[in-house]
């Protein structure tokens, strides 16, 4: 089972967060985790009940009307990418190797400031211990613990390819800089290699790789407010008057839950 650790104050939460990113080969501070801040590890696909078959149509249909230039390498997990940086309903999940990133998107929904928060925590340099041979060497021979959009291009080209593994993988994958959204994130998506595949049954079966971090209702408004003083915010992590916007909305907005 994935562990739950319930943080007490905004120290202990950073010192839960920032835990065991100490890498004793590099003599630095290196996180091999990816944050999600959310309740829920489903993916879009998963809740709009799609499976590969509309996960596929779906993504063909992108391809053929995106008004946007096709991305630079070509493969289909770039253009997996930026079908989801855009909405589109699909088996990637978002994640961030940003701690502070999965805090803001924990506690950004004013409406939910009553609620407690999460922060998933997954070791992907652990995860990746049950991937497939051909994928462990690739990553190894790339000196990476996470794929490229090329480098997973190399060990399965496509979905379909993806599917027949007859096994549910789970890997990490960074994608291109789309734009300038996707950098301030410091995206990162998790796939799982079944389309209708959920995520959390997975980790629970193996153990040590996940952490679940709860943030009580009654410190969000101390995590939320400090965030805000170190421009973590939606302005930064939006670029644009969207993201302007929504960052003032909530800003100025008033503590009490509002009618």
């Amino acid at each position: 089972m994935i562990p739950v650790e319930v943080a007490t104050s905004w120290a202990d939460l950073q010192e839960r967060l920032f835990g065991g990113s100490w890498r004793e080969d590099l003599g630095r501070f290196r996180s091999s985790y990816a944050y999600r801040g959310s309740r829920y590890l489903s993916t879009s696909l998963s809740r709009m009940g799609g499976g590969a078959q509309v996960e596929t149509h779906m993504l063909r249909a992108f391809r053929k009307y995106a008004a946007a230039p096709p991305p630079a390498d070509g493969t289909v997990w770039s253009w997996l990418a930026l079908a989801q940086h855009h909405s589109l309903p699909t088996r990637l999940l978002d994640w961030t190797y940003s701690p502070l990133v999965a805090l803001h998107f924990a506690t950004a929904d004013r409406r939910m400031m009553g609620e407690d928060a999460t922060v998933w925590m997954v070791d992907f340099r652990k995860t990746n211990a049950w991937l497939p041979p051909r994928f462990r060497t690739a990553l190894d021979e790339a000196g990476s613990d996470v794929f490229t959009t090329d480098l997973l291009a190399r060990v399965t080209p496509d979905l379909p390819a993806l599917d027949a593994l007859g096994e549910t993988v789970l890997l990490f994958l960074e994608p291109p800089s789309l734009d300038a959204r996707i950098v301030n994130q410091f995206a990162l998506f998790s796939l799982l290699s079944s389309p209708v595949g959920d995520l959390e049954p997975w980790l629970d079966a193996h153990e040590g790789v996940a952490r679940r971090i709860v943030i009580p209702a009654d410190l969000k408004w101390e995590v939320r407010d400090k965030l805000d003083q170190a421009n973590v915010t939606e302005r930064v992590l939006f670029p644009g008057l969207d993201g302007l916007c929504r960052w003032l909305a909530r800003y100025y907005g008033t503590r009490s839950r509002p009618r």
